[in-house]
């Protein structure tokens, strides 16, 4: 649904984006992490065909973002940071308005717009003026409008900010029900437990450039290592008597159990618990240490203020 090929904006003698390449099929989220201009929306921009690319290529539903612009407008929907809102109208005259913009039937923008109205708990005001919404209503119907002509991608900036923690759970279970075998999201956020809650994929990017991609267990074995356990026992016993299998390290021992990290877990961990049971040691616990998306976002970029040539 979204493959990109060195993707690149240049503004001058500056390059916002610089050289990013996707691949992101049907029914997949993919999220975009950075800083403040490290990219993201300009990405976005191109990939809506707003921007036309320096260098390389995208592809979006299929189209080209240059040659088939109109029908990748057509097959988006697109949250922006600002949502240029027509503060004038009301949410029913707001919604029939781009209903039109996207050619759809008298029948079927009615009952779409009743529909995500009722759906994002917009439907007793909607005949009141946007001027009068509050923030946190504002971005409801601005993801409405963007989720209006049931578009099969959607680029989606920040469309949680500024809500209320009970609107935002209903933003990101929509969001995760919209996945589907025939549409694709991507979602730029500095949420990171959102993140986590939603991504398939999750791209980091830096001054342009995208310094790792993956699912999150391969981002967190790629940049944090192999995962860590920590065996707790009942009572004090002497772990010095396990013979640890290969690809075990121990990184702690006290009497009431050690810490190790584990190269394969699914090959290790049993070997592990079986010689404990053997040694009829008092297990209590054998979990993994947590590992977040925090983690692994702020070593990368940790790591990449310290190169200038970044890949």
């Amino acid at each position: 649904m979204i493959e990109t090929h060195d993707l690149s904006k240049q503004f001058h003698d500056f390059w916002a984006v610089d050289g990013v390449s996707l691949n992101v099929p049907a029914g997949q989220i993919l999220a975009l992490l950075g800083q403040n201009g490290a990219g993201k929306t300009t990405t976005v921009r191109m990939l809506t065909a707003l921007l036309t690319p320096s260098r390389g290529w995208a592809r979006v539903a299929g189209y080209d973002v240059v040659k088939n612009d109109r029908d990748v407008r057509a097959s988006i929907g697109v949250l922006t940071e600002h949502h240029g809102l027509y503060m004038r109208m009301t949410a029913v005259e707001y919604l029939e308005f781009f209903g039109q913009v996207y050619h759809l039937g008298a029948a079927t923008r009615k009952s779409r717009g009743d529909q995500l109205l009722q759906y994002f708990g917009l439907a007793e005001a909607a005949n009141r003026r946007i001027g009068e919404y509050s923030k946190g209503m504002r971005q409801k119907l601005a993801l409405a409008r963007a989720m209006m002509h049931d578009p099969g991608v959607l680029l989606l900036d920040e469309p949680t900010s500024a809500m209320d923690p009970e609107s935002a759970r209903l933003v990101r279970d929509e969001i995760a029900r919209l996945k589907s075998s025939r549409r694709t999201v991507v979602l730029c956020s500095h949420n990171l437990t959102e993140v986590e809650a939603l991504a398939d994929q999750i791209a980091v990017i830096y001054r342009g450039r995208i310094l790792t991609i993956g699912t999150l267990n391969e981002l967190k074995l790629r940049v944090l290592g192999a995962p860590e356990y920590e065996i707790l026992f009942s009572e004090d016993w002497d772990s010095s008597r396990l013979e640890l299998p290969e690809g075990v390290v121990l990184l702690e021992r006290a009497a009431n159990g050690f810490r190790v990290r584990v190269e394969q877990p699914h090959v290790s961990n049993p070997l592990i618990l079986n010689r404990l049971s053997a040694l009829g040691a008092p297990v209590m616990a054998f979990q993994e240490e947590p590992r977040t998306l925090e983690q692994v976002y702020l070593k990368v970029m940790s790591d990449a203020k310290g190169y200038t040539n970044v890949h």
